[in-house]
This record gives C-alpha cells, structure tokens and sequence, in this order.
C-alpha cells in the first residue's frame, strides 16, 4: 500500500506551505480525508484532500467540475496542486463559513443567502452544460430502490426484492413523465453544509461550493429541492416558496412541470437517501447518519403527497417501516 504520508509531503513540500504540520478537518460520507495547512509566515491556508484511489476514490472529477464552474464565475476550490494517480489536491482554503453556521450566528442573513444560492443556480443552469454523465430515471430509480434494499431490509431483516421490483417499475415511469427537458448541470448534494458564505467577494462569488464531484446532467428541479428541503436544517416554508418563485422567474420555466418534477425528485432524494444512511450504518459502521433519518422521511411522506405520485405512494408507505426509535435502533445495532 501507498505511504501517503509521504505522498503527501512530497506534494506540499512543491508549494509554500512545506514543512507545514497538516490539521485534520471535517470529513464527510466519503473515504476522502481533509487537512488544513496554515503558513506560519503569512497565515494564508490551503486544504489538503486525500482521496485514496485504493479506497474507491478519484479526484478528477473534481478538477474537472471544479475548473468549470470556476470559468462560470462561480466559487468553487482553485486546485493549487494535484497528484491526480495518488489522489492528492491542494484546494483553495473557503474558509469555514458554512451556510448552516452563519445563519445560526446571524438570523438576519438567512433570506439573502438563499437567495444568492438560488442565484448560482440560476446561473449554472442558463450556461452551456459540461460533458457528464446523466442522472436520468433509470439510474435514479436504481438509486431509491435502495431504500428497500438497505433501509428496510436493514430494520425488518426481510428480502425485499419482490416489493423493490415492483417499486422500481412504477417509479421509473413516473420519472420518465415527469422529468423529461433539458438537463442542465446537477451538483446532487446542494445545501447548506457545503454552501459557504464568502461576503468579501461579490454577487455569484459569494456562495462557496464544495462537494460537487458527483455532479450529473439532470433536472433543474434538483439541486434546488436539495438546497430547500435540507435534512440538516429546517429551512421555513416561506424561504422555500419564495425561492421557487424566484428561480422560476429569473429562468421562465413552466410552472406546473416544474412543481411536478420538484416533488417527484424530492421523492427520489429522499428513498436515496434513507437506503445510503442505512447502508452507512450497517455496512460502514458510521450510525450517527441514521440521526438523520427522521428529517428526511418527514420530507419524503410531504412529497408523496402529490397527485403525480400516487401510484407508488401506497406502496412505500406500505413497505417501508417509519424511522421510529426503536427502528432506527435496530439499524445501529447491526
């Protein structure tokens, strides 16, 4: 195996932070490893991220997104160096501004900062789109059947194939209706603990972006649903309509279509979801995500409330156990 210490030190040892002692940093779902380096001289900061190939990791799709949403003006990391076959890269330093601490700090900023994110996408979603990979109804059909696979077979200790069969070919038409249209580039992990707050830059800059390197062709819906029906923090009801309405005037999509597509992929989100917390839990030994498990099917249950799903909705109600303590329980403990 890779000495990646050393890797690590060769690759700093390139820039002005050699010598600097890296400290450890949030991480995230991943096997991606983060470390802050701080020049004694000067107090600039840079990241340091070790994605280990060894482990399922790749940061070139990082770079690539990266470098794309830089040329649109956007805030993502300046790579400030790469080892791209060890799976090093020195990132610009953000900062630690995450939307999700400065609004508890300051109250007052939530709206605007919404709005600015709102903004980006906007953006984005109006710019010519990047060669990617499509996140359509098949693949993500497949990814909320897991729900069934992991979350329920996880609690009920029951095979789940027959119902995950039959979700998957109702589900999969639905998608097909509903989120047909121009695709436009998705992040797919758009909120507000990877949206950064950077009030020193100015209009589209001062949104931060991290963890963009799964990003996908897909709906415009998405990425919006995403940031407004946040399953780390309760954004108000208010600020997620009136976000709607303002993503919809600045781009003049239909407003029906959109509506629609918004509460079907909030559906498809959150089955995702509860099957990669699940499958965390019991196969990763990382129980704290099923923590988040209530929040979500909260937003799961309000989205299969609309009339475009009604032909699945009996169905997962039906065939997935609710996130209840002794439930949640049952997934920590295997």
């Amino acid at each position: 195996m890779t000495n990646r210490a050393v890797v690590s030190e060769a690759i700093i040892a390139r820039t002005k932070w050699a010598g600097v002692t890296p400290a450890p940093l949030a991480g995230d779902a991943s096997n991606r490893i983060y470390h802050r380096l701080t020049d004694p001289a000067t107090q600039e900061t840079a990241v340091l991220m070790d994605a280990d190939p060894e482990k399922g990791e790749d940061v070139r799709p990082f770079v690539r997104v990266a470098n794309y949403l830089r040329e649109l003006g956007l805030s993502a990391p300046e790579i400030l160096a790469e080892d791209e076959d060890f799976g090093f890269l020195l990132l610009e330093d953000l900062g630690d501004g995450l939307f999700a601490r400065v609004i508890a700090d300051q109250p007052d900023l939530e709206r605007p900062l919404y709005e600015a994110a709102t903004d980006v996408l906007v953006r984005l979603h109006k710019s010519p789109v990047m060669d990617l990979e499509s996140y359509g109804p098949r693949m993500m059909t497949q990814r909320a059947a897991m729900a069934f696979s992991h979350y329920a077979a996880g609690i009920t200790g029951e095979d789940q194939t027959d119902v995950e069969h039959k979700f998957s070919k109702l589900f999969q038409d639905i998608l097909i209706d509903t989120t047909g249209g121009s695709k436009v580039v998705v992040l797919r992990d758009y909120h507000a603990e990877n949206l950064l707050w950077l009030p020193g830059r100015s209009h589209l800059a001062r949104v931060g972006l991290l963890d963009f390197q799964d990003a996908m062709l897909g709906h415009p819906a998405y990425d919006l649903m995403s940031m407004l029906q946040d399953i780390r923090r309760k954004v108000p009801a208010g600020i997620e309509m009136t976000m709607i309405n303002r993503y919809l005037q600045a781009t003049g999509l239909d407003e029906h279509n959109f509506r629609q597509a918004y509460a079907v992929l909030s559906v498809q989100r959150n089955l995702r979801i509860l099957g990669v917390f699940a499958r965390l839990a019991v196969e990763r030994g990382k129980p704290g995500y099923v923590n988040l498990m209530p929040p979500t099917w909260d937003h799961l249950v309000r989205g299969l409330n609309h009339p475009a799903l009604a032909p699945v909705s009996d169905l997962i109600l039906k065939s997935l156990p609710a996130p209840t303590a002794a439930n949640m329980q049952k997934l920590k403990d295997r």
